[in-house]
C-alpha cells in the first residue's frame, strides 16, 4: 500500500523561505540565506526599522511579515538598484526614503507571487494575495491576521544578507495538513532566459539555412548561365 505524503505547516514555511531566498538572491545579485532553525512564536508583529506584510487567502489563510533593520533594508535596496543599472550617486541613503519602501514592496510582491505559484503546483490548491503594505517604524506594533483562524500557528525564521545584516520572516496561518492521495507530476518552471535563448537559436538556424539556400541558388544560377554561354559559343552565336 502506498504511503500518503503529508505536508504540514513547517513544509509550507520551507516553501516560503525558499521563495524569499530565491527571489531576493536573483533580484539583488547577492546571496540571501535563511536559518535551518525555525522559531515558534505566539503572534506576528511589525517591528523597527521597516516592516512589510501581505495577507493571503484561498486554500488556506495566513499572513506573511518581513521585518528589516535599517542596514538590511538599505543593503537589499541598494543591491537591487545597482543590479538594475542605477548609478551609485542616485541611490537613497535613508531607509525612510520612499524609494526604499517601493523597492521592498515590489520584492515582497515578487516573492509572495513565487510562493503562491509553488503552492499551486506542489499542493494542487490556490491562494491569492493582497497588495503588500510597508511601514517605517520607530516602535513595535503588534499585527494580527484580520480573519478567523480556528487553530492559528505562527513561525519566525532568521535571514541574513551577504553583509551579514539580519532580517526576519514571520508566517501566521491555520494549522493545516495536505495529504497526497494520488501521484502527480509537478510541472517545471519555464525560465524566460531559456525561452529567449531557444528562440534566438531557432531564428539563427533559420537565418543560416536561408543564407545557405540563397548561396546555393546563386551558384546554380551562375552554373546555368555558364552552361548557356558555352552552348552559344559552340553554336558560334
Amino acid at each position: 500500500m502506498k504511503k500518503s505524503q503529508v505536508v504540514t505547516t513547517e513544509d509550507i514555511l520551507l516553501m516560503l523561505c525558499q521563495s524569499v531566498s530565491k527571489v531576493l538572491t536573483t533580484a539583488t545579485a547577492s546571496q540571501i540565506h535563511y536559518s535551518a532553525m525555525v522559531q515558534k512564536i505566539n503572534k506576528t508583529a511589525l517591528k523597527p526599522d521597516f516592516g512589510c506584510f501581505v495577507l493571503f487567502d484561498g486554500g488556506f489563510t495566513g499572513l506573511v511579515v518581513i521585518n528589516f533593520n535599517a542596514k538590511a533594508a538599505l543593503e537589499i535596496y541598494s543591491n537591487y538598484m545597482r543590479n538594475m543599472g542605477m548609478p551609485e550617486e542616485e541611490l537613497a541613503v535613508l531607509h525612510t526614503s520612499d524609494e526604499v519602501g517601493d523597492v521592498l514592496g515590489e520584492l515582497m510582491n515578487q516573492l509572495v507571487g513565487d510562493f503562491t505559484n509553488k503552492v499551486r503546483k506542489e499542493l494542487q490548491t490556490n491562494i491569492t494575495q493582497n497588495q503588500p503594505k510597508m511601514l517605517s517604524l520607530n516602535k513595535q506594533v503588534l499585527l494580527s491576521v484580520d480573519t478567523n483562524l480556528d487553530r492559528p500557528q505562527a513561525r519566525r525564521v532568521t535571514f541574513s544578507t551577504e553583509k551579514n545584516n539580519i532580517f526576519y520572516l514571520e508566517l501566521a496561518m491555520d494549522k493545516t495538513e495536505f495529504i497526497q492521495l494520488e501521484e502527480f507530476d509537478v510541472s517545471e518552471d519555464e525560465n524566460p532566459d531559456d525561452i529567449l535563448e531557444s528562440t534566438w537559436q531557432q531564428s539563427a538556424h533559420k537565418s543560416s539555412t536561408q543564407v545557405s539556400d540563397n548561396r546555393q541558388k546563386n551558384q546554380d544560377e551562375q552554373q546555368d548561365n555558364a552552361n548557356a554561354t558555352d552552348l552559344l559559343d559552340q553554336l558560334g552565336l
